[in-house]
């Protein structure tokens, strides 16, 4: 059967390359290897398809690329979706320009009207002009900070927003019915049904990201030196002529990581959150005695940054960026003259496995917060929700690094992000307190909050997933080190159980995600990996603030969150009967 699929596969294959590695596993007999590359399917995850460059549908290639174009082509032909045409862009990964090709030719040859960029561009701009063009869907090739063997597809709907259910389903169900690839209608060459976006679109995306900040008399820029680096990606060319524009003249490029290139030669894995990812800008900023540290992932819609303290550079997590945007944001940019919201009611937005440092400052500006599941396709839902309700978002993040500003792009974007982290940076130094000195005031008013995560990868086994939420469901633990367990949420079965055997409904879609919280306020998570043997742990702990000791305050609750995530751990595995590999 996998010999038969691996020679039905290759007689459709465009790709010559692809064509031969194929004809290499059946030369050899390599089982395991057709295996791997056809005996399952590649799906649709929280950022749409990714995987390993190769052949067969558990790889991306030229003859999946089109699979899934197709799929999509059908869907928007005969579904009533708004707008005209796709938007299709692309990185600058291995395969990433044919993979582009392929789209629009699929695409137009199911008679859409494709706007294509020329050129290499980050995943904002697709997201920006999918809705600025009032496109029925965006199309972005990009494995974002995946590792340079891969590549992927990232869908956008009409409006801007990554797809949801069930146009993820619909997709894949459109895959499954192509028994021919051969049979796919393909465009002509020069066809009028494809045009390259006007560069104007991007100008209008670099004038929307500067028009998130107001008019000041301070000298933006002038004071603040920075440490950037793009990590081999696309992100440099437009955030340094933001940048530029803004004021922000002082900025540094890691020049061995300046140029995108896809091979990413000097780090393992191109992602600012994996150890070493960020040594050479941590160097280079050392090295200029640098304000603060940006950094985008390959594809820009990421954003990281450290700060100097007293005890060296400190990179920052997701939580403390998108906390102190909105404290921000809340404090200064939601009236007067120069408001992110407009007349409207603000909005903020964060995941379930975030902290829940958000939800407490939002409640003390008393504007709206929106909790949803992981994937910041489910933020942008919370915002176009918020917006048929009146309501505007400022602010949306998830702790894995993604921020949106003022709804300018509905994911996640590193460029604006990291724009309005300089601006606050340079008022912060201005002021002599720092960045630093931000998160401490932000402890002493809500306590220190700190969130920490690991992964656990289990034995091989159909069911140990199963068997680990399950167990920790049935036997929920009491207390997680010295603090009562107060309550249970069971993404899954959409409830929450409190101690006191009172039961409340959970307003989200089925996860499988447990959730126990303490009463100390702290609280642990956990839940499966989509594409791997293991689980995703997640603890926070919540310490107050002693004698004005922030730094001690979040010191401590950093060493507690530990604690909490390595018993919440034990506990867990101890629950399922199941052992880390």
């Amino acid at each position: 059967m996998l010999e038969a699929n691996a020679r039905a596969w290759m007689a459709a294959d465009p790709d010559p390359a692809t064509r031969e590695e194929t004809q290499a596993l059946l030369d050899l007999g390599d089982t395991p290897g057709l295996a791997d590359r056809f005996g399952s399917q590649l799906q649709f995850g929280t950022a749409g398809m990714r995987g390993a460059l190769g052949p067969g549908p558990n790889r991306m290639n030229r003859a999946q690329v089109r699979r899934i174009s197709a799929a999509l082509g059908d869907i928007l032909t005969k579904q009533d979706v708004p707008g005209k045409g796709v938007v299709v862009g692309r990185d600058h990964r291995h395969m990433s320009a044919e993979f582009a090709a392929d789209t629009a030719m699929v695409l137009a040859g199911a008679g859409l009207f494709v706007m294509t960029w020329p050129d290499k561009v980050p995943t904002p701009l697709v997201a920006w002009a999918t809705r600025k063009l009032n496109a029925q869907a965006g199309v972005m090739i990009t494995a974002s900070h995946n590792p340079p063997a891969d590549n992927g597809y990232k869908l956008y709907w009409h409006g801007g927003a990554q797809i949801i259910p069930p146009v993820d389903a619909m997709v894949t169900e459109g895959m499954e019915a192509i028994e021919n690839l051969n049979a796919i209608p393909m465009g002509e060459e020069g066809s009028q049904l494809i045009k390259a976006v006007d560069p104007q679109i991007r100008a209008d995306y670099i004038d929307a990201v500067l028009g998130l900040l107001p008019p000041t008399d301070r000298a933006r820029g002038a004071n603040l030196r920075i440490a950037y680096t793009p990590l081999h990606g696309v992100g440099k060319e437009t955030l340094e002529e933001i940048f530029t524009r803004a004021g922000f003249t002082d900025l540094h490029v890691v020049p061995e990581q300046a140029e995108p290139d896809p091979n990413f030669p000097t780090v393992e894995f191109p992602n600012p959150e994996e150890p070493g990812a960020m040594d050479m800008v941590l160097a280079l900023a050392e090295q200029i005695d640098a304000d603060l540290v940006l950094a985008n992932d390959p594809d820009a819609d990421r954003i990281c940054a450290a700060i100097p303290t007293p005890n060296g550079w400190v990179v920052l997590g997701g939580d403390e960026i998108g906390t102190m945007l909105a404290e921000d944001i809340l404090a200064n940019r939601i009236s007067g003259p120069h408001t992110l919201n407009g007349d409207r009611e603000p909005l903020v937005a964060t995941t379930v496995v975030s902290s829940q440092l958000l939800a407490k400052i939002a409640a003390s500006y008393d504007v709206a917060y929106a909790e949803t599941l992981t994937g910041f396709k489910w933020m942008a839902e919370a915002a176009r929700q918020g917006e048929a309700n009146g309501q505007h978002m400022v602010l949306a993040y998830e702790q894995a690094l993604g921020v949106s500003v003022a709804d300018v792009v509905r994911d996640k974007d590193g460029i604006s992000a990291a724009l309005m982290i300089a601006d606050l940076a340079e008022r912060a130094k201005l002021d002599g307190i720092g960045l630093n000195g931000i998160l401490n005031q932000m402890a002493i008013t809500y306590g220190a909050h700190v969130l920490v995560e690991d992964n656990v990868e289990l034995e091989a086994g159909a069911d140990f997933v199963q068997k680990a939420l399950d167990g920790l469901r049935a036997n929920w633990p009491k207390e997680i080190e010295g603090s009562p367990v107060i309550a249970i949420a069971d993404h899954d079965a959409g409830v929450t159980t409190h101690a006191d055997g009172s039961v409340e409904p959970i307003d989200l879609p089925p996860t499988k995600l447990i959730r126990l919280s303490c009463e100390d306020g702290s609280r642990v998570m956990v839940r499966p990996s989509g594409t791997e043997p293991k689980l995703k742990f997640y603890a926070e702990a919540v310490e107050p603030v002693e004698g004005g000791q922030a730094g001690a305050a979040r010191k401590r609750a950093h060493i507690r969150a530990q604690e909490i995530l390595q018993d919440f751990i034990a506990v867990t595995m101890a629950r399922a009967g199941v052992s880390a590999a």
